[in-house]
């Protein structure tokens, strides 16, 4: 392999004193930001994960009555994906406005699609009582959920890593992306106790229940996302660079060059794929195998607590140790625990199911907990919005979109057997694996200089090494 060395850990302007700690008025800056991302990513993952549960658990019955069990849990799952898909076209709309007028206005108005779209979901009638208008309206509402999120998490993490000092760019990311974890508790303790109403009640009212409560996250959200400022380093490049200079469409300068591109959203398949196995399509695989959904709900919850202590401390670590480094231990893990994972979730004993799937969570939050502060290092200012939003959600499609739809699908078609499912995460591990081994160190670089092309392989000392290079911003 060709060795690669961090690049310099010096800050650059918006990156705090000397790149370090930043301190005062700023530092209180940096806390709202980091708790405007973090409220945002709770909701997002909170939204996007009480779909997939209700999902495998009550939409086949109430919106595709007419299909067989199984089929009507594909055609669920397919809804899902649906949302999936939409998230690439809110990473190009959502990115495109960002990059263009700032980071600040697009999230407004993601926060705000996001939660209105999941209300609405609450009260939407069945195919009961509107017949086809119902799934179809569902798919509706969950691409707009879609394209919401799609601009989301970039806005969120571009807010954060470009308030945040270099050396300490991990950690603050990490606490924004503690999002994820806590966002899944809350979706998973608001399922555990919808999922204890009777069977009649759950399928009249009580699904509804966890969508209706968006509205007053969405409230909390947007109140302390109002009292955020813009990101220096986004402002400074605007001031320094011309209109005219400016890129008109940042999409198209990123597809044009996408050596950033593709092994940023490589990166992202592995940890999202295995999201999508032990935190959606694992209700369904569970309740197919015996499992009481109660028992399932109670396990997803031990798993969330997980992510809370693993996303920070990881993405802290990588600030020391590179993100490389981070991301490629969980993903050489996830490829070996592949198999045993669904084995000991085989076995019928919750606790085995429990402590197997609290491992796999280990693994997926060591390639998840780095991929914001890396994924934002690898773009310049003004395609930096684009290119994450594009990246990450495309992994995102790639990793999770289609692969309970498709677990589901391989469950059904092999009997019940779990080798395709070990199979999904052993390989999306491996893409993973491959995306993060062709990635130069990024850990600590200058976010206003641009990071767009690979460099020829520079000789030194100590052998030859790889490194993106920084180019002045254009």
């Amino acid at each position: 392999m060709v060795s690669q060395k961090p690049p310099s850990e010096a800050g650059g302007p918006g990156d705090g004193p000397a790149g370090d700690a930043p301190r005062g008025a700023h530092a209180r800056q940096l806390r709202k930001v980091t708790l405007s991302g973090l409220l945002g990513t709770v909701i997002e993952y909170y939204d996007f994960l009480i779909y997939s549960s209700m999902a495998a658990l009550v939409f086949g019955d109430l919106f595709f009555p007419s299909l067989s069990p199984a089929s009507s849990t594909i055609a669920a799952f397919g809804t899902l994906a649906a949302g999936y898909v939409a998230r690439p076209l809110g990473g190009l709309v959502f990115g495109h406005f960002g990059d263009r007028l700032g980071r600040k206005s697009m999230l407004m108005v993601t926060m705000a699609l996001m939660g209105v779209a999941s209300f609405l979901i609450g009260v939407l009638p069945t195919y009961g009582s509107i017949g086809i208008a119902a799934p179809l309206l569902l798919v509706l509402l969950r691409v707009v959920q879609g394209v919401a999120v799609g601009g989301e998490w970039g806005g969120a993490a571009l807010m954060v890593v470009e308030h945040a000092g270099s050396r300490r760019r991990g950690m603050w990311a990490g606490i924004m992306q503690l999002g994820s974890p806590l966002g899944s508790l809350l979706s998973t303790l608001v399922f555990t106790l919808v999922s204890l109403l009777p069977d009649d009640s759950l399928h009249s009212w009580g699904w509804r229940l966890p969508f209706l409560v968006s509205a007053l996250l969405l409230m909390v959200g947007l109140y302390v996302r109002l009292r955020v400022v813009e990101s220096p380093v986004f402002e400074e490049a605007i001031a320094r660079t011309s209109a005219e200079r400016r890129p008109k469409a940042p999409a198209l300068q990123v597809l044009r060059n996408p050596r950033a591109l593709v092994p940023a959203c490589a990166a992202g398949i592995g940890p999202f794929a295995l999201t999508a196995l032990i935190s959606s399509h694992v209700i369904a695989y569970g309740k197919s195998i015996g499992y009481d959904v109660s028992d399932i709900a109670r396990a997803l919850l031990l798993v969330a607590c997980v992510g809370i202590v693993c996303i920070p401390l990881f993405s802290t670590w990588s600030d020391r140790i590179g993100r490389r480094k981070v991301s490629l231990i969980g993903a050489a893990g996830a490829v070996v625990y592949a198999v045993p994972l669904y084995a000991l979730i085989n076995t019928g004993s919750v606790v085995l199911m429990t402590i197997g799937l609290m491992f796999a969570q280990v693994l997926q939050n060591l390639m998840y907990a780095s991929l914001a502060p890396m994924l934002s290092e690898m773009f310049g200012t003004t395609v930096r919005y684009t290119g994450i939003s594009l990246g990450y959600q495309l992994a995102s499609l790639i990793g999770a979109g289609f692969t309970p739809l498709l677990a589901s699908a391989l469950v059904a078609g092999t009997g019940g057997s779990s080798l395709p499912l070990s199979g999904i995460a052993a390989v999306a591990a491996l893409i993973t694996v491959g995306a993060i081994w062709r990635i130069a160190e990024t850990r600590g670089r200058d976010l206003t200089r641009d990071p767009a092309a690979v460099s020829l392989a520079e000789v030194s000392g100590h052998g030859i090494e790889v490194a993106l290079a920084d180019r002045p911003e254009r």
